[in-house]
């Protein structure tokens, strides 16, 4: 099964499903079945969901494309059952524009929470009182759609808003800190706070609602990732990929057979290669396709990736470190002058990263 559908791109920005989304709607019929629901209320809560999710989606563009606008592609946004997230080449290490490109996207909710409390209108729901808002909101009418719509908009915003990563509230709360302190300084503290607010998160859930334990989790691991991303682009900032690359790279031709490729495979620590060919990189062959395909009778051409990416010497690290982070294949040929020198990959890099943070303490 695909890891994800494509439903189609927004200003080059694909839009995509994760296949753990459909986990969610296949729950959403189940607990109105189990509950007994009819066909009516079951067909009205899976198209609530995917309205909802919707709304998910122009909240990731608004982040997407107001990074846009200071230079920074989107790849991709990934609806999950959790929410959706949106792939940015990079995160803006201006606190302004980092705090612009975050609340764009809760802004996109408000917009549409204000359409739909005067489209409903919202107000009629609050003159009545608890019974006949119960009586009312159990009927499937367009009306109620739209008012649950415009709850969900509300909750976006407040859920957005909590001062934890990878929410938008951590975020907000890091581009405000990094306006009066360095930027690794204020991710250390809103990911401590954020971390915080996981851990309480942990103990409401494990008493109350396991949906929360879930989260918890999401934010714990966010915070403490975006964390140690910060401080490794920090310690990389100013080190250059000739400090960090591999020299002495055994390569091949694309007429080599691939048992010879195997052969060096086993009997040496390089695990992916570069194909060679009059001086020219031809491509690259990945661990993984070595692996899939050593019990082929086939030549190195037929296997190797042609779509490869390569860096250059005096390039910086901290940008091989987000392409070894946004990158399928983690394995980079390295040209100085045009011509090939070497290569950089995650397994070096973090071996370099190690050896900083050693000497920065």
């Amino acid at each position: 099964m695909k890891a994800n559908l494509n439903l189609g791109s927004v200003s080059g920005i694909k839009i995509k499903v994760h296949w753990t989304f459909f986990f969610l709607i296949a729950w959403i019929v189940f607990s109105e079945l189990k509950r007994g629901g009819t066909t009516e209320s079951t067909l009205f809560n899976v198209a609530l969901v995917l309205a909802a999710f919707l709304c998910v989606v122009l909240h990731e563009l608004g982040h997407a494309l107001t990074a846009k606008r200071f230079g920074i592609d989107t790849k991709k946004i990934t609806l999950l059952p959790i929410g959706g997230m949106a792939s940015l080449e990079r995160i803006p290490e201006s606190p302004k524009q980092e705090l612009l490109v975050t609340l764009a996207g809760p802004l996109v909710n408000v917009i549409i929470a204000i359409f739909l409390y005067y489209l409903v209108p919202v107000k009629e729901f609050m003159h009545l009182n608890f019974t006949e808002s119960f009586e009312t909101l159990m009927s499937f009418t367009l009306q109620n759609f739209l008012f649950f719509l415009f709850v969900v908009n509300v909750g976006l915003v407040v859920f957005n808003f909590i001062p934890a990563f990878p929410m938008d509230g951590g975020r907000i709360l890091r581009a405000l800190l990094a306006m009066k302190m360095s930027r690794v300084k204020a991710t250390q503290m809103a990911s401590g706070i954020g971390q915080a607010i996981a851990v309480l998160f942990l103990l409401v859930g494990l008493l109350y609602n396991p949906f929360l334990v879930l989260i918890a989790f999401f934010i714990f691991l966010g915070a403490y990732g975006e964390n140690q991303m910060v401080q490794h682009l920090a310690l990389l900032k100013g080190h250059s990929v000739e400090e960090a690359m591999l020299f002495n790279i055994t390569t091949f031709k694309p007429k080599d057979a691939l048992d010879i490729v195997v052969n060096k495979l086993i009997s040496s620590t390089e695990n992916s290669f570069v194909v060679m060919e009059n001086g020219k990189i031809k491509g690259v062959l990945h661990h993984r396709d070595i692996i899939d395909n050593s019990n082929k009778n086939i030549l190195v051409e037929d296997i190797m990736d042609t779509s490869f990416k390569v860096v250059n010497s005096e390039d910086n690290l901290d940008k091989v470190y987000r392409l070894t982070h946004s990158e399928k294949y983690p394995f980079f040929p390295v040209l100085e002058n045009e011509k090939f020198v070497g290569v950089i990959d995650n397994v070096n890099l973090n071996e370099y990263l190690l050896l900083q943070e050693k000497l920065a303490y």
